[in-house]
């Protein structure tokens, strides 16, 4: 089972093609910085006063949304979200990106949940593809020297 999940994530990663530069030296926060992608993740994340913690020692697993990501939610939502009254709501979401330890592809089975720094739990399938919570993880095993990055296609919800 962990073979193939390993198989169908890398095969993932390399159609996905480069969407993060290699950042093995570099924490999370500045790999998604140096990516070309992660531009309203980035500035998510400094609204909500995340920087330092995402620099932080972690190890941290960052299930991270592109910019289409969240350019595919409601309009106006990103933009309400970054209103200084929304810190909580935005914090909440944003953290329910990030589960404690380092949770390589190779970590993963069909159905699994993680608990994640929000409390809440996201829900791994591999079946066809792997999923985190029903968004697409679309490159797997981004490495920081805090963490490791796995780039999905969408902007997951608490409940």
């Amino acid at each position: 089972m962990f073979r193939r999940t390993y198989l169908a994530l890398t095969a993932a990663a390399l159609m996905a093609g480069p969407a993060v530069a290699g950042g093995h030296g570099s924490d999370i926060v500045d790999t998604a910085m140096a990516a070309d992608d992660f531009n309203t993740l980035v500035a998510a994340v400094k609204a909500a006063d995340l920087v330092d913690t995402l620099k932080g020692d972690g190890p941290f697993t960052v299930f991270a949304p592109t910019d289409a990501a969240f350019a595919a939610l409601p309009k106006g939502t990103v933009e309400g979200l970054l209103e200084p009254e929304n810190k909580d709501k935005l914090t909440s979401i944003l953290t329910y990106h990030v589960v404690p330890g380092k949770v390589m592809s190779g970590d993963l089975s069909d159905g699994m949940t993680a608990e994640t720094v929000q409390g809440g739990e996201v829900t791994i399938m591999t079946e066809g593809g792997v999923t985190v919570d029903g968004a697409n993880v679309v490159q797997a095993d981004v490495e920081a020297s805090n963490g490791v990055i796995h780039v999905i296609d969408t902007v997951i919800m608490p409940e």
